[in-house]
């Protein structure tokens, strides 16, 4: 199976709103845009459309970001489209690697 790496713009509510994610990003100093980074073994567009509807598996775990779900806006395809689908255990690690390029280029992230 093949894992994509994702990026989902949030809005900056999120910053003001959400405790955790402002503190998880210290280095935010409102110029840039609030992200969120994924990884998934379905398309980035139906993954995004799972955590805007607050999806849940069959054994009714939510399978959506709160975070998402709440300040979601879209996919940002500009930022993870030079990232090929991989392995679960690659892409865990595009994840953590994408998240820590985007932090420091300033933007606020969340990621899981």
């Amino acid at each position: 199976m093949k894992y994509h790496v994702y990026v989902i713009e949030l809005s900056r509510q999120v910053f003001t709103k959400n405790t955790k994610f402002r503190n998880a990003n210290p280095q935010y100093n409102g110029v840039l845009e609030c992200l969120y980074v994924g990884m998934t073994s379905k398309t980035p567009q139906e993954r995004l459309l799972q955590h805007k509807t607050g999806s849940r598996n069959r054994k009714g775990y939510k399978l959506s970001s709160s975070i998402v779900l709440k300040y979601g806006m879209f996919l940002r395809p500009s930022l993870y489209q030079h990232l090929k689908p991989t392995s679960r255990s690659e892409a865990l690690l595009m994840e953590k690697e994408l998240t820590l390029v985007l932090k420091r280029r300033r933007y606020a992230v969340w990621s899981n």
